[in-house]
């Protein structure tokens, strides 16, 4: 009986090691692919926040600053719209921008871009480095912001 229980115990530490293998091979191949993928346009998402355009507007040029999402973050309150120059870091180029829409008296839709470009021996060739995922981070990031500016003006 002794054996069997081994036996058991075996194809049960066989088959979780083949779990975690394949798990981590999965992961690895994904993390391969991560700036890999050639666009032609960036990538735009939108969220929609409760608050005034001005409070927007200086709470996602602060996150542009704070994360290094560019450089010069410059602030168009006519247009509605807060962009950087590009900020360069080795053979990767960043440029951020956004373009606040105000829906009604009280909310305002957010869409984001950022741009990635690579340098490649042709010039520079635009890339898709960031997910949904981690734009969502930042639509979260930019609503405490937008929370720090409405207390500021309190």
């Amino acid at each position: 009986m002794r054996i069997h229980l081994n036996r058991k115990r075996s194809r049960l530490c066989y088959t979780s090691f083949a779990a975690f293998l394949l798990a981590f091979m999965c992961i690895a191949a994904c993390g391969a692919q991560i700036g890999q993928t050639v666009i032609s346009e960036p990538d735009e998402y939108s969220n929609n926040y409760e608050a005034k355009e001005k409070f927007i507007l200086r709470a996602v040029a602060r996150v542009f600053k704070e994360k290094k999402m560019g450089s010069n973050v410059r602030i168009d309150e006519e247009n509605r719209i807060v962009e950087t120059d590009f900020l360069t870091q080795n053979d990767w180029r960043t440029k951020s921008l956004a373009r606040i829409k105000p829906l009604n008296w009280k909310e305002s839709e957010v869409t984001l871009s950022v741009i990635t470009e690579k340098r490649t021996e042709s010039g520079w060739e635009m890339r898709r480095l960031l997910e949904k995922e981690q734009y969502v981070k930042i639509f979260d990031t930019i609503e405490l912001k937008i929370y720090e500016e409405m207390y500021k003006m309190e």
